[in-house]
């Protein structure tokens, strides 16, 4: 019945000048997630409005979960687009979509007519009696209900009169490139997945880096960070994942520094390593997962002590978020059942039976000069002996 979905946007339709800009991110966005679909569809831009056609057969169920996954989208309407060849002609199109439509009239309805193209010469008041009257003489178990109707009937008379009544919630926000690029850095567990879903939704592209270390680590999570970075590209697009062999800065940093300090000291390596592929990638800032007190490594003091061996700003999504909170989000972008298989990532390995909640900034770094040795060499090496891998929504 449906050769076409009408796209509803949101805050784009308030960018002004450049709404252009947006509406175009969007356009790829679509064309990208529409790429792992079977079928073939073109997207078009009309008069602000948004339309995907099928051009063959499709399944209408894969059109609508490819689609749910880009961001920008608050709606999504399988359309009827008709031509427009006068009232009557128009009155039968949109009887012909409800009997298809509804094979049950004992329904309650409301027309709600739009008239984008003003010389249309019927109001859309007059449009809405008028068709109402025409749809309760061909269906008389049709009511009309103007508050609380079964089917919202839409009619918008645009260059094609758009016919539809559904409209399937979008995951809202912008397009993903809209805002720039971000490096996440990407382990293993439920909070950094989400918060690169939280950051690509406010039009954030994004890459990844994680910090691989093995023997302690197996390639069963190394895997299972690449398992989630495809679940987050199904939202954000095409990630860069870098993947870093930190065995030995771990192993050097445990033989001469406090074990109290093990965290925070790998912490503060990490987000120079990850600002360096940063840089390198063009990206704007680095993204975390963490949350104010969720972890010793997370309150105020010891988030501080990370910031300060970066340039770059550090942007955390999940700051205010609770677990439970970020569970839903995980649960609901379908990563929970892949965060929570029982791989260790590098953090769990080597983290302290009594980790300093309140480090002093001073403290900490006068503890690192006893890395000056050989730190140096090792970040260089964990760098130019990185693994770039490209990850893609559709690939398994």
């Amino acid at each position: 019945m449906y050769k076409s979905f009408l796209i509803k946007y949101g805050e784009i339709a308030i960018k002004g000048k450049n709404r252009y800009l947006f509406e175009e991110a969007l356009v790829r966005q679509i064309r990208y997630a529409l790429a792992y679909v079977d079928g073939v569809f073109e997207v078009r831009r009309l008069q602000g409005r948004i339309y995907v056609d099928a051009l063959e057969d499709y399944d209408c169920d894969e059109v609508m979960e490819a689609l749910s996954h880009v961001f920008g989208i608050i709606g999504i309407c399988p359309v009827v687009l008709a031509e427009d060849r006068g009232f009557d002609a128009l009155a039968q199109d949109v009887i012909a979509y409800m009997d298809a439509a509804y094979p049950d009239k004992n329904k309650t309805f409301k027309v709600h007519a739009r008239r984008a193209r003003k010389n249309y010469p019927m109001d859309s008041m007059e449009l809405n009696a008028a068709l109402g009257e025409k749809l309760l003489e061909t269906f008389p178990e049709l009511k009309v209900d103007v508050h609380h109707p079964d089917i919202l009937l839409c009619v918008e008379i645009r260059e094609k009169i758009n016919i539809y009544s559904t409209e399937i919630p979008g995951p809202g926000g912008m397009p993903v490139g809209t805002n720039g690029r971000a490096m996440l850095l990407l382990s293993g567990g439920i909070d950094s997945p989400v918060a690169g879903y939280m950051i690509a939704k406010r039009g954030v592209a994004i890459d990844a880096v994680y910090f691989h270390a093995p023997p302690y680590t197996s390639e069963r999570a190394k895997q299972k960070v690449v398992d989630l970075a495809r679940i987050v590209s199904r939202y954000a697009g095409p990630i860069r994942l870098h993947v870093v062999n930190f065995t030995d800065i771990q192993l050097y940093i445990y033989e001469q520094c406090p074990h109290a300090e093990l965290t925070i000291i790998m912490r503060r390596y990490m987000m120079k390593i990850a600002e360096h592929f940063a840089e390198r990638d063009n990206c704007l800032g680095l993204v975390t997962g963490e949350s104010i007190g969720q972890v010793a490594s997370q309150t105020m003091q010891s988030l501080a002590a990370t910031n300060a061996v970066c340039t770059l700003p550090v942007y955390r999504p999940l700051i205010g978020f609770d677990k439970k909170e970020i569970i839903q989000v995980s649960e609901k972008i379908d990563a929970y059942e892949t965060s929570i298989l029982p791989f260790e990532d590098c953090c769990t390995i080597f983290v302290a039976k009594h980790p300093v909640t309140k480090p002093n900034i001073r403290v900490i770094e006068r503890s690192e000069q006893k890395l000056s040795e050989k730190i140096d060499a090792l970040v260089q090496a964990a760098i130019e002996t990185e693994e770039t891998i490209l990850v893609e929504a559709g690939e398994e």
